[in-house]
This record gives structure tokens, sequence and C-alpha cells, in this order.
């Protein structure tokens, strides 16, 4: 075997103890960027929870649209809690061993939420269609109830998919390389090691990302004809471009998400002009940043939010401040005393 401590399960499979992830190993001054990073993830997970409080404490908030935004949102904490601490671990502090289980948990997440990621602009993009295109029956098509089952669906199909492809992956032996050249532990570069036949697992990965990625996007566009019609019908231009600045900040999403992945995808199979190394980081950043920028557009775009988010902080310095002078005062009583 060309590695140490590799070992045959029941069934003969081999599996090794874990694999090395080995991207970004030539780029000078990474450091840099994973402390970028860093920085990207808390920013990540402060807005994104703060966007989650907001709708989950205010009961007027409790409508589709914020549904499909806290969905959002969540799936924005789990993808990029999957991946950025791993990176971080691995390139930063120089430890970029992953155990073979640990992999494959790392894998089924990512797999199952980056697919929810497309999925969830999708779902806005509904709720805009039917908010502009059926005004009058907008309460009685996009509920509540079906939203949640919608939202439902798009997360029982994901996460069953991605323990399907977790399941398979299992089935393969892998005695060559351990060196996974990726930012994390990746679906495709983990069973291209595999010493026996994958054929499987190509079609799923391939058909899989055409479907999840094409599949929303077409569905996203199709939306937003029906919307250029709908609007473009109104008499009034001021009715145009309120109907319209209700959409700006989902296209904006929209934008932050696919154009990365498809300029990366396309460049690279048709033009080959990406360099691997170069690929890597430019998909490790379309990963990571949407999941940054989403809370933010919708915070900032949204009033609803902005306004109870502004109200929710303020109330936090307060009860900071009033604390804080709680506790000056119980200091001063204890030193009067004494």
């Amino acid at each position: 075997m060309s590695y140490i401590g590799t070992f045959r399960n029941r069934s003969g499979l081999i599996h090794p103890p874990g694999f090395f992830v080995i991207g970004f190993e030539t780029f000078p001054l990474i450091s840099i960027f994973f402390i970028f990073l860093a920085f990207v993830y808390i920013v990540t997970v402060l807005f994104n929870v703060l966007v989650i409080s907001v709708i989950a404490f205010n009961h007027c908030l409790h409508t589709p649209k914020f549904l499909a935004i806290v969905n959002l949102a969540t799936i924005d904490l789990v993808l990029s809690t999957c991946t950025i601490p791993s990176m971080i671990k691995v390139f930063l502090v120089r430890d970029n061993f992953i155990s073979f289980n640990l992999c494959l948990v790392q894998m089924f997440f990512y797999y199952a939420f980056l697919p929810l990621e497309s999925l969830a602009l999708a779902l806005l993009a509904y709720d805009r269609m039917v908010a502009i295109c059926f005004p009058l029956r907008q309460t009685s098509i996009n509920t509540l109830h079906s939203m949640s089952c919608i939202v439902g669906l798009t997360w029982t199909y994901t996460l069953g998919l991605s323990a399907f492809s977790i399941a398979i992956i299992t089935r393969l032996s892998f005695c060559k390389s351990v060196r996974v050249f990726s930012y994390f532990c990746d679906y495709a570069p983990v069973f291209r090691l595999a010493c026996n036949d994958y054929s499987l697992h190509w079609s799923l990965a391939s058909n899989c990302s055409v479907i999840n990625l094409l599949g929303p996007f077409t569905f996203i566009i199709l939306s937003y004809i029906s919307i250029l019609v709908t609007v473009f019908r109104m008499k009034s231009v001021s009715s145009r471009i309120k109907a319209l600045a209700t959409c700006v900040e989902h296209l904006i999403l929209v934008a932050v998400f696919y154009v990365p992945i498809f300029s990366i995808f396309l460049i690279g199979l048709y033009l080959r002009l990406i360099d691997p190394d170069q690929r890597v980081l430019s998909l490790s950043l379309a990963s990571c940043i949407p999941p940054c920028i989403n809370p933010i557009v919708y915070s900032l775009k949204t009033k609803e939010i902005n306004v109870r988010a502004l109200a929710l902080v303020r109330r936090i310095k307060i009860g900071i401040a009033q604390s804080t002078r709680t506790v000056l005062q119980q200091i001063r009583q204890q030193e009067s005393v004494s």
C-alpha cells in the first residue's frame, strides 16, 4: 500500500484512516486569505443569527416570504460552518489530515446544503412571482402552510440525495493516494482516488450538479419572465418601479450565488483557462462569500428586517448598559460596606 494505516472492513473494502487535503499549497501568503475567511465566517454567523432572531421573535414577520428568508439564513449558517472552520484548521493551523468518517460527514452536509441554497433562491423567486403576478390571490396561493411544506420537501430531497451519495462512496476501495486536491473533503476528488469502479459516482455527481443548479436557476429565470410580463402590463410607471424594487435584493443574491459558479465551470469546462489552483481558490470563494452577503443584503434592503434589527440591537445595548450599571452599583455598595 502507498500509505500506512489502511484497514480492510468486513466486506473486503479498503478504507484509509483519513485523507490529506492539499489545496492552496502553491499559493503565496495563503494565511492572509484564511484570516479573511475567518472574518467572513464571523460576519456570516452574526448576520444570519440576527436575521433568524429578528424574524423568530416578531410574530408579524411569520409570513411565507420571511419563512423563505429564515430558510436561506439557516442554510447559509450550516453551509459556512461545514467548510470555513475546517479550511482554517487545515491551512492556517497546518493540520490538513481529516479522518475518513469526518470526511464523509463534511461531504454529506456540504452536498446537502449547497443544493438547498440553490432551491432556497428558487423559493424566494416563487414568492416574488406570486406576490406580483397574483396579488389578489397571493394569500390563498402562497400560504404559510404551503411554504412550510415546500421547504420541508426541499430539505427531504437534498438530505436524502446526499445520504445516498455518501452511502455509495463507502462502497469504494482506496488503495492509491489519499491526497485530496480541493479546499475541503470534496466528493469528486475523493471518489477519483478509488481503485475500483466509480462510474456510478461520476454519473450521480454530474447529473445532480446539473439538476440542482440549472433546475432552480431555470425556474428563477421563468419566474422573472412572468414578473416582467406582468410589470409591463401595469399602466402606472410608479407601480412598475415599486413592483421591480421588491425584487432587487433577490436578484443580488441570485447573481452572487450563480454567476461565480457558472463562470468557473463554463470557463474551466469549455475554455480550460483556469489553473487548478486558481479553480480551487475561486470555488472556495464562490461557496463562502454568498452566505456572508445574503443576510447583509436582506438586512439592508428589507425594511421590516432593517427596522426590527435596529430595535433588537438597541434593546441589547440597553440591556448591557443596565447590567453594567447594576454591577457597578453592587461593587460600590460592597466598597462602602467594607
